[in-house]
């Protein structure tokens, strides 16, 4: 009695399956598709041609080809489920394929065009990069009253006051920075004084703008500032994006501002982590941010860099150097001034307005988290073009002939073999169709899982690996009843016996597929990620349906006296009958 008690109730269990499947459906329609996005080879896509550039005008070095290659890889396939693919052409020329309409070709070109050298330089001046853009407002001398250019770096949370970005056509990379500063938490947010908006300021050497380029030891950047008008949209001023110059000029991506910047600080590749946080209002963020995490050297050196800025503040509040730029491909992001401290946590965020969506915070944390490309492929020199599918529609027909016929096969086989307990194989092959369905269509609007032949392969052999899941089981249980006990208590014996092989058999499955994921690239990548989703919808159909409601059936009285149709009829189970045994001759 005791282990009866502690055998599952079959029919509770599979209410939980039909529970938990109700809900994936309901998390379908919610996402408002009910099918799966489809590969290059199934429904084409868009094609992007890249020509690296390099300053002598000759060819790009191989290995600076290779490790480009490798990151676009990584941008547009790093979990190998987009279908997207990568190729060298020649010894400049990188193409790029990526599933999707003309409504993606912004994106993708975005995502695969970006060198994404990231800088963090401090601020040396500071001026309005278009009068037209230029925001207005009354001067102050009050320090904590007076309008910001830039926001200022404050601990995260509801107190927190918005920062005073100026409005323009600025795109959504014009963020702002936030960390968490070592000071104590309950210190409050100050605003900076912008220099072009004091009175104060103007006393100071410089320009009639109130410039100071004292700090400044280079005449031709200074002339270069001078002579820079900032576009509504950005302008990128020659030389910005020399990570190893002295000084630079950039304007921010709006337009409304330019800047004499100092030597880079912190360089890209010293970021370890980077991930896309959605809003939240327990901690004050409005908007999606992007969440860096610096190296172990990347986070000393961002730390001095804060302290420097800090130290400028608390000199004078009005100086430029007390902030600092991040700079993206030459333009300025943002360059919130340090005003609570040195970060010494070796975190930071980039965050903007409502233009810094979704999608923009996702793809920037995408090309900042595998670094930047070590060449650079001007707009000009890429061509952009929509692709068919590359299989047609009589091969895609074709296919799933095939395999519905290997299915119908499959059914026929377990009706005539097993009679009345096929249905439960088949309903076992009918579950778990349904989850990897609703999986697919899942995972493909939140991971951009897309269905190419590769992975319809793999989902195909997943059919065997079910199936021989539940022929394991069935096989147990007719051991058990060839040895005379009775059904039910066969059910739970067998089962004992077959889950340990089940168990082992989809593990060795599994782990053969995590070394395909990881050892391998394209398309044999997203076959071993779909032969390891359907070992695991393997488990769970056993383990919550199979099991389950072959309990529930050896309580019926078709399978209990082990009917003819049944399939546990003792000729079927090469048992002799009582009949048999009283007609039997005797030995001489």
């Amino acid at each position: 009695m005791a282990s009866n008690r502690n055998v599952p109730n079959p029919v509770r269990t599979l209410v939980v399956l039909f529970a938990v499947l109700g809900l994936l459906t309901g998390v379908m329609f919610l996402q408002g598709t009910t099918t799966p996005k489809l590969g290059l080879d199934l429904a084409g896509g868009t094609t992007v041609t890249m020509t690296a550039q390099t300053e002598s005008g000759k060819s790009a070095p191989a290995e600076q080809m290779d490790q480009a290659i490798k990151i676009i890889r990584d941008r547009v396939n790093g979990s190998g489920l987009t279908d997207a693919e990568v190729t060298k052409q020649g010894d400049n020329v990188i193409v790029v394929s990526v599933p999707g309409d003309e409504n993606d070709q912004k994106q993708i070109i975005d995502l695969v065009g970006t060198t994404a050298q990231l800088q963090f330089r401090q601020v040396l001046v500071s001026g309005v990069g278009s009068t037209s853009l230029a925001p207005t407002a009354e001067p102050s001398a009050d320090p904590s009253t007076s309008p910001t250019r830039s926001p200022s770096v404050a601990p995260p949370g509801p107190s927190a006051e918005p920062s005073a970005k100026p409005s323009g056509n600025n795109r959504a990379l014009s963020g702002a920075l936030v960390a968490e500063p070592t000071t104590s938490p309950s210190a409050s947010p100050s605003k900076t004084p912008s220099p072009e908006k004091s009175d104060e300021k103007k006393d100071e050497p410089g320009d009639d703008a109130g410039e100071d380029f004292s700090k400044v030891d280079d005449k031709k950047v200074v002339a270069l500032y001078k002579e820079t008008t900032c576009g509504p949209n950005g302008t990128k001023v020659p030389g910005a994006d020399d990570a190893n110059a002295k000084y630079v000029v950039a304007c921010e991506t709006d337009g409304s501002y330019k800047y004499i910047l100092g030597p880079t600080r912190v360089h890209g590749t010293e970021v370890d982590q980077a991930a896309a946080q959605p809003p939240n209002a327990q901690s004050g963020q409005t908007g999606w941010e992007v969440a860096l995490q610096f190296k172990k050297k990347g986070a000393d050196q961002f730390g001095q860099l804060t302290k420097e800025a800090d130290q400028a503040y608390r000199s004078n509040p009005y100086s430029p150097e007390a902030q600092i730029a991040i700079v993206l491909d030459g333009q300025v992001m943002s360059a919130p001034s340090i005003n609570q401290g040195a970060i010494l946590g070796g975190t930071a965020s980039i965050s903007g307005g409502t233009d810094f969506n979704q999608e923009y915070a996702e793809n920037l944390a995408q090309v900042l988290k595998y670094g930047a490309l070590p060449l650079k492929f001007p707009e000009d020199k890429r061509t952009v073009e929509s692709i068919s599918s590359s299989l047609g529609a009589d091969q895609l027909r074709g296919g799933l002939i095939a395999g519905a016929i290997g299915l119908i096969l499959v059914v026929v086989y377990c009706f005539l073999y097993y009679r009345a307990l096929g249905l439960v194989a088949v309903l076992s092959l009918g579950i778990a169709a349904a989850i990897t369905y609703l999986s697919v269509v899942i995972l493909g609007e939140n991971l951009g899982f897309r269905l190419s032949l590769p992975h319809i392969i793999g989902l195909i052999v997943s059919i065997g690996i079910t199936a021989d899941s539940f022929i394991v089981y069935f096989e147990r249980l007719r051991d058990e009843l060839k040895l005379g006990r009775p059904l039910r208590p066969s059910v739970e014996v067998s089962w004992k016996r077959a889950r340990r092989t089940i168990l082992v058999a989809d593990a060795v499955n599994f782990l053969a597929a995590m070394v395909l994921y990881f050892l391998a690239v394209g398309g044999v990548r997203g076959f071993a990620f779909a032969m390891g989703l359907t070992t695991i919808i393997d488990v769970i159909v056993v383990f919550f349906f199979t099991k389950p409601l072959v309990a529930v059936l050896a309580r019926r009285r078709f399978f209990a006296t082990g009917h003819k149709w049944s399939g546990l009829d003792a000729i079927r189970l090469n048992k002799p009958t009582p009949n048999f045994r009283a007609t039997k001759p005797q030995e001489a």
